[in-house]
């Protein structure tokens, strides 16, 4: 068994693409069912964030149920500041190291509200 993607639901497909290909991730495909886009990104280990639109639909999106979605980085410090200034994406929490993860990580938040880790390991 292996995990494959996640879905989440968004309010601008678009929007949320272009945040996303900022962070690195880039367009694996899609397909639409009954109305609703589905769009993939994926990295470099074959994950992907499966990015469910519905142009008919009146509810705003609720991320509430997700905590946050985590990428892996190179420098968390570097893309922190790459991302926020290319996406003007609030901030959730700026850079710090967690020694308990070995980790340093960052948060920011997508064009729907779903917060984002930024984390790289340390050695």
């Amino acid at each position: 068994m292996r995990l494959i993607h996640t879905a989440l639901d968004v309010s601008d497909v678009d929007a949320t693409l272009d945040f996303y290909e900022t962070l690195g991730l880039e367009y694996a495909h899609e397909f639409t069912l009954d109305g609703v886009r589905n769009v993939y990104v994926g990295g470099d280990d074959g994950m992907e964030l499966q990015f469910k639109y519905d142009p008919e639909s009146d509810e705003s999106v609720d991320p509430s149920g997700v905590d946050h979605v985590a990428v892996e980085v190179e420098d968390v410090d570097a893309e922190f500041e790459r991302v926020v200034e290319e996406t003007d994406c609030p901030v959730v929490h700026e850079p710090m190291t967690i020694e308990e993860a070995n980790a340093r990580a960052a948060f920011v938040e997508d064009p729907d509200g779903y917060a984002v880790e930024l984390v790289g390991f340390l050695d």
